[in-house]
C-alpha cells in the first residue's frame, strides 16, 4: 500500500444513448471519439482526464449531485451552440445567475467565462447580461 494520493482518472455519464451524448460533448469539447468498448464510448483524454458514456436502462431522475463547469469567453454565444447541438437552457436556475444547460439526456452543466467572476454573499453570479 502507498500513502500517494489517488488520481481522478475518468469522468463516466450514464447515458440511455451513448453514441448521441458521445457525439454532442464531442462536438461542444473539441474531443474526438476515440473508443468503443462494450457499453462505453471514450472521447479522447485531455489533461490526463478520460470522459466517458456508459449505457444505462436507467433514465436520469432528479437534479445532477455532480456537473461540470465549462468556460467560454462569450457564454451567451455558447449558449446557442449548446442549442444548436442538441442541448437547452434551464430557466429553472436563473436566480442563481449561472448560465445552467442540459445536454440531450438532462445532465445540467454551466457555461461560466474565462478567468475570474464575482460571487454575491449568497453564491450567486453576475457574469449574464
Amino acid at each position: 500500500m502507498t500513502n500517494s494520493p489517488l488520481q481522478v482518472n475518468a469522468l463516466i455519464i450514464d447515458a440511455a444513448d451513448p453514441e448521441r451524448l458521445a457525439a454532442f460533448w464531442s462536438e461542444l469539447l473539441g474531443r474526438t471519439v476515440v473508443g468503443r468498448m462494450g457499453p462505453y464510448v471514450w472521447l479522447r483524454r485531455e489533461n490526463g482526464l478520460g470522459l466517458g458514456f456508459q449505457r444505462t436502462d436507467e433514465p436520469k431522475s432528479g437534479k445532477n449531485r455532480m456537473h461540470f463547469d465549462i468556460t467560454s469567453p462569450d457564454p451567451a454565444a455558447e449558449q446557442q451552440r449548446v442549442e444548436s447541438l442538441g442541448g437547452r437552457r434551464l430557466t429553472q436556475y436563473d436566480d442563481g445567475g449561472f448560465l445552467v444547460m442540459a445536454d440531450p439526456e438532462g445532465n445540467e452543466f454551466c457555461v461560466i467565462p474565462e478567468g475570474t467572476f464575482e460571487l454575491d454573499d449568497e453564491g450567486r453570479a453576475h457574469y449574464l447580461a
